[in-house]
């Protein structure tokens, strides 16, 4: 497929005011675009607004909060109404809750869902009945490599996850007859963004991010690329794709060793009080980077690693044993 020439589209990003959100809505602007930069805080949002309007875009902000259907079938209207046509929706808001499931309260496993699996839905119901009528449009889903392998003591986010890939799927082949509508995933791995200190947490620890952790921009360039070109997925990262790999040779050991990083980050982690985090209000933060990368504790690194190095040779094994067979 030819590369699709970005200037002058309309791009609506929910999420956008920080993590990878902010950083996607800068280089949407930097490839010149007209941006309609939705999230709950009108005053980030403007912020985010001002610094794409100096990069030479027109900027539309909406304030959505992503589980109100009403608010983004609105969001939805504004783009058309101010540009007159969506070409490309980015779902991009994500939240969780970290703690085990039975000691995080039912409402925040509700909430983690309807934010991250029914805002995704919420905006593709919004946008594909316009993408129809035209024939053509870019549905993009950020996921997560949490959608390939679960997420043990974030239980909710994990089938948060695991419902939008399968979400994904669905509507790829419901609009086959549409050659000119896309739906695209993308699946990061870990990213220093600010999302760890905006997590509810319900662990009495501290939470802290074990790498290896990839830089936002990265995840905001796959994004910006699905727009230009649009595939059906890409992973952002190498540990995305060995953690995918992991999974596929043994769900359950992913999960198992998913656990033992985990419960290893706590034992050692300084206490914590309890937090809803971002789940029922707007987090306080607001930047592209978490600070995070060269914060991480070297006790943190084995966990991790060994993860990822334990995907990779359980393929390769697979892999060796299947051409023996």
């Amino acid at each position: 497929m030819k590369a699709r020439n970005l200037a002058g589209q309309c791009v609506v990003l929910t999420g956008a005011t920080s993590g990878i959100g902010r950083a996607t809505a800068v280089q949407f602007a930097r490839a010149g675009v007209d941006l309609v930069l939705a999230a709950r805080r009108q005053n980030v949002l403007d912020e985010v607004a001002a610094q794409c309007q100096a990069l030479g875009a027109q900027v539309l902000v909406v304030p959505t909060d992503v589980t109100d259907e009403r608010a983004v079938r609105a969001l939805a209207s504004a783009a058309v109404a101010r540009f007159g046509g969506i070409d490309v929706w980015v779902n991009n808001v994500g939240v969780g809750a970290v703690g085990s499931f039975v000691q995080t309260p039912l409402k925040s496993h509700h909430r983690v869902i309807e934010a991250n699996l029914l805002g995704h839905i919420n905006g593709a119901h919004a946008v594909l009945p316009h993408f129809i009528a035209r024939k053509s449009g870019v549905l993009i889903n950020m996921i997560s490599v949490g959608a390939w392998a679960a997420a043990p003591y974030a239980s909710a986010y994990s089938a948060s996850k695991f419902g939008l890939r399968g979400f994904s799927e669905a509507l790829r082949g419901e609009l086959h007859e549409w050659r000119d509508i896309h739906v695209c995933d993308v699946y990061p791995a870990f990213m220093d963004t600010p999302g760890v200190s905006h997590a509810a947490n319900y662990t009495g620890r501290k939470l802290r991010p074990a790498p290896p952790l990839y830089d936002p921009r990265l995840a905001a360039a796959a994004v910006v690329s699905l727009a230009r070109e649009p595939r059906s997925s890409v992973s952002v990262g190498g540990a995305a794709t060995a953690m995918r790999l992991a999974h596929w040779v043994s769900p359950a050991l992913s999960a198992w060793l998913g656990a033992q990083a985990v419960e290893r980050g706590l034992s050692s982690a300084d206490s914590a009080p309890r937090s809803d985090g971002n789940l029922f209000a707007p987090s306080v933060g607001a930047g592209i980077d978490g600070g995070y990368r060269h914060k991480v504790a070297r006790t943190a690194v084995p966990t991790t690693a060994v993860a990822v190095a334990a995907g990779l040779v359980i393929g390769l094994l697979a892999h060796r044993l299947a051409r023996r067979t």
